[in-house]
């Protein structure tokens, strides 16, 4: 009898530990690709901006369209979106001086935009839905958006506005 029930829970335990494996080999259902991000009009945090602080960047907008993308997106689909241009709302100005080197400067002039192509495909490969976009919101200065303190908050509020219009 207890060699039954220890069986049973080696064999549940071995299940259990396996089962994160088997969801690993799952194919993302959302997949983000920043092509050629080198190139990009702007990802910096400063003047003088670092390798590091720029895949920072585009790690925080990956991580925020998989999550917000999910919603839109059943088992039965996946959504692949490759970014060829990104340029961050609002600018660095050199000219205020050095203390100003790592601040943002966020005006009107300055307007947010991502160029990228996307598509929705189902399981067998074949293209649901397709796009190609080039998206610069002029009036993002007056957005009402919740998160303040995130320093890519007009950015997010942008992609999430079209995920809602466009991923339905």
């Amino acid at each position: 009898m207890k060699k039954s029930w220890l069986s049973s829970a080696l064999l549940f335990l071995l299940v259990g530990c396996m089962m994160p494996l088997e969801q690993q080999r799952q194919e993302p259902r959302v997949e983000v690709v920043f092509q050629n991000s080198e190139k990009f009009t702007d990802i910096k945090d400063s003047v003088l901006p670092t390798e590091k602080a720029e895949q920072e960047t585009l790690i925080q907008l990956k991580e925020f369209i998989i999550d917000q993308a999910i919603s839109y997106i059943d088992d039965k689909h996946k959504l692949t979106i490759v970014f060829t241009d990104i340029d961050l709302a609002g600018d660095f100005e050199p000219w205020r001086g050095p203390e100003w080197s790592n601040v943002r400067i966020v005006k009107s002039i300055y307007p947010p935009r991502f160029c990228f192509t996307w598509q929705v495909m189902d399981l067998a490969g074949k293209v649901v839905k397709k796009g190609s976009e080039d998206i610069r919101d002029l009036a993002f200065d007056m957005r009402v958006t919740l998160d303040r303190n995130d320093p890519l908050h007009i950015e997010k509020d942008v992609l999430k506005d079209w995920m809602s219009l466009n991923l339905k």
